[in-house]
C-alpha cells in the first residue's frame, strides 16, 4: 500500500479536536449519498410514472395505423394480408372512426364514435381488459349497442342498460332540407383507460354498425397495426405504406401522444438539474474538509516535504481523501437510491395509512399507488456525475496542500 494512501485515510480518521474533521467528513459522505439517493427515487418515480401512462395509452390505442387521404380505404382486404406478412407485424384490425354527438335528454356530447370487430380487437390492444361492466362480445352485428368510457357515461348520466341517441355529423337530403342521421344506442357497458381523454371522448361499437351510421358499404377508415416492438412503430408503418405503393396516411401512438411524453422529458431533465444542487452542495461540502485537514495538517505536510515527499505525492495523498469520500458517499446513496425506489409503494402506504391521508386519491390522479421504475442507465449517470463533482472539489484543497512550503510552515512551531 503506498503511503499516499495511508496517510490519506489517516487523516480522515483524524481524531485531532475532539474528531471534529472526522465529523465533518461523514457529514459529506452523508450528504451526498442523501442526495444520489433523492434524485434516484425521483427519477425512479418519473420512469413508473410513463412507463405507467405509456401503458394505458397502449391499452386503448394502437401502436400504429393505415388510413385513407379521404378517410376511407377502399381495398383494406389486400393491404391488411401485406400487413401482416410484414415481420414485427402482429395483427392489423380494421376500423371505422369519426366524430358525433351522444345525446341523453337534455344532455349533449360530442366524442369519438370507433367501430371494431371484437374478435379482432382482443388481438390487437387490451382494451378488453379495461372494461368494467359488460365485455366486448356483446358488440353484436346489427345489435347497435355501444361501450362508453366512464367519464362519457357520467357526462351523459348513463348506466348499462339506458339508450342514449347517436347523433352523426353526416344529414340525409330529404324534400324538408337536410336531416341529421339519428340512431339509438343501448350502452352495453363501460371501461376505464385510465386517461381522461379517452374515458371522456371514445366510444365503442361493432364495425358493422359504424358502416351503417356512416354510410360506409364495405370500406373502412383505415388498418389498426400491433406490433412486436411498439417502439419501431414510426419506422415500421412508413416502410408499410411505401410497400404498399403509396397514398396513405400514416401515423403511431408516439406521434399521437407525443405532447405527453415531451412534458415528462422536460419534467425529468428539469428535476435531474434542479435535484443535482444537492449533490453539488454536498459535493463541494468536500473542500470545506479537506481545506480544514490541509489547514491542521500544515506542519505534517512540511515535515513529509522535508523527507522528500514531491508536490505530486502531496497532492496524491489529499485527492485520495476527496476520491474515497465520493465513492463511499456515491456507493451508499446508490444502494439507499435503489431500495427506496424499489420499496416506494410500500413506505408511501405505510405513511399514509400512519397519517390517515391519502396521497394520491385516483379520482384526481387516476392512480393510487405511486409507480416507480429504476433504469439501470439512469443509476450511472447519477453516480457518475456525482463522483465527478466529488472529483472536481477535490481539485482545490489538494493543489493548495501541495504548494504548502516547509519553511513557512515550520517557522512557528
Amino acid at each position: 500500500m503506498s503511503y499516499e494512501w495511508r496517510i490519506g485515510t489517516r487523516y480522515l480518521r483524524s481524531t485531532h479536536r475532539r474528531g471534529f474533521v472526522s465529523f465533518v467528513a461523514v457529514m459529506s459522505v452523508l450528504g451526498l449519498a442523501l442526495g444520489v439517493a433523492v434524485l434516484i427515487v425521483v427519477l425512479s418515480v418519473m420512469n413508473g410514472f410513463e412507463r405507467e401512462l405509456r401503458a394505458r395509452i397502449l391499452s386503448v390505442t394502437a401502436h400504429a395505423t393505415l388510413s385513407g387521404l379521404e378517410g376511407r380505404l377502399p381495398d383494406w382486404q389486400a393491404a391488411r394480408d401485406v400487413a401482416e406478412q410484414t415481420p414485427g407485424v402482429r395483427v392489423a384490425v380494421p376500423y371505422i372512426e369519426s366524430r358525433g354527438l351522444f345525446a341523453n335528454r337534455s344532455r349533449v356530447v360530442g366524442a369519438q364514435i370507433r367501430g371494431l370487430d371484437p374478435q379482432l380487437e382482443k388481438r390487437a390492444v387490451g382494451i378488453a381488459d379495461r372494461i368494467e361492466q359488460g365485455s366486448l362480445d356483446e358488440l353484436t352485428d346489427g345489435g347497435f349497442k355501444v361501450i362508453l368510457g366512464t367519464a362519457l357515461a357520467a357526462e351523459l348520466g348513463v348506466r348499462v342498460g339506458d339508450d342514449v341517441i347517436f347523433v352523426a355529423p353526416e344529414g340525409t337530403a330529404t324534400p324538408t332540407g337536410i336531416v341529421p342521421r339519428m340512431r339509438r344506442l343501448r350502452v352495453s357497458g363501460l371501461f376505464t383507460s385510465g386517461m381522461y381523454e379517452f374515458d371522456r371522448g371514445l366510444a365503442l361499437v361493432h364495425i358493422a354498425d359504424a358502416a351503417r351510421l356512416y354510410r360506409m358499404g364495405a370500406e373502412v377508415s383505415g388498418l389498426r397495426l400491433a406490433l412486436d416492438d411498439p417502439w419501431r412503430a414510426p419506422q415500421m408503418v412508413h416502410q408499410l405504406a411505401l410497400t404498399l405503393g403509396g397514398g396513405f396516411f400514416v401515423s403511431d401512438w408516439t406521434r399521437n401522444h407525443a405532447n405527453f411524453f415531451r412534458s415528462i422529458e422536460l419534467t425529468k431533465s428539469m428535476l435531474f438539474l434542479i435535484l443535482l444542487l444537492i449533490v453539488a452542495v454536498a459535493a463541494f461540502n468536500i473542500v470545506a474538509t479537506l481545506v480544514m485537514i490541509v489547514k491542521e495538517k500544515q506542519s505534517d505536510i512540511a515535515i513529509l516535504r522535508t523527507l522528500g515527499a514531491g508536490p505530486a505525492n502531496i497532492l496524491a495523498t489529499f485527492v485520495v481523501q476527496g476520491v474515497l469520500i465520493g465513492l463511499v458517499g456515491t456507493a451508499l446513496g446508490a444502494v439507499l437510491g435503489v431500495l427506496l425506489a424499489n420499496n416506494i409503494e410500500s413506505i408511501v402506504r405505510a405513511i399514509e395509512s400512519l397519517v390517515g391521508i391519502q396521497f394520491l386519491d385516483p379520482k384526481v390522479y387516476l392512480m393510487s399507488d405511486l409507480p416507480a421504475w429504476v433504469q439501470p442507465g439512469d443509476v450511472l449517470r447519477i453516480c457518475g456525475v456525482a463522483f465527478a463533482l466529488c472529483a472536481v472539489a477535490t481539485i482545490y484543497p489538494a493543489w493548495r496542500a501541495s504548494r504548502t512550503q516547509p519553511a513557512e510552515a515550520l517557522r512557528h512551531d
